[in-house]
């Protein structure tokens, strides 16, 4: 029904329906935001061969909803993303440049992409991690949330 009346309203422009539905997926987000979540999953990702390994908290609001495939993959996804494109921060409100690691130039820095919510999404690079978790947020109507994440390499400290 949210598509037809999307459709309705763009009078039959389906691209003008997908930005209606994409903005009315923000507002509901932004509703949710304030919401405590303190149920979900730890997810770990190893990559093959066993020398890069993640480790990631995604917490939403009910343990229903952290039982759902689209949780758990989304999770999954995630921790992929920490183990490929090694994030010091979870956000830009996080960012500091006396916490980056030694061997980084903190005027050479691009805080997205040390930043994991504002890193392109690995498999929508037009995209931002912090978009894909909107959107499984407008999809399963809770608030979800990256606590923390870890990501280990053999060999580095």
């Amino acid at each position: 029904m949210n598509c037809k009346r999307a459709l309705e309203e763009a009078k039959g422009d389906i691209d003008g329906a997908v930005e209606i539905l994409k903005r009315q997926g923000l507002a509901k987000a932004e509703k949710k935001a304030h919401r405590e979540a303190r149920q979900g999953l730890i997810e770990t990702y190893i990559h093959t061969g066993g020398r890069i390994g993640a480790l990631l908290e995604l917490n939403c609001e009910t343990d229903f909803v952290a039982r759902t495939n689209e949780f758990r993959e989304l999770a999954h996804h995630l921790a992929m993303q920490v183990a490929a494109t090694t994030p010091v921060f979870l956000s830009r409100d996080d960012f500091s440049e006396k916490e980056l690691p030694d061997e980084v130039d903190p005027d050479e820095v691009d805080p997205d992409e040390v930043c994991l919510l504002s890193q392109p999404f690995i498999r929508d690079p037009e995209r931002t991690v912090q978009d894909i978790i909107t959107d499984t947020v407008a999809r399963v109507g809770e608030n979800i949330k990256v606590r923390r994440f870890a990501r280990f390499e053999l060999g580095k400290d």
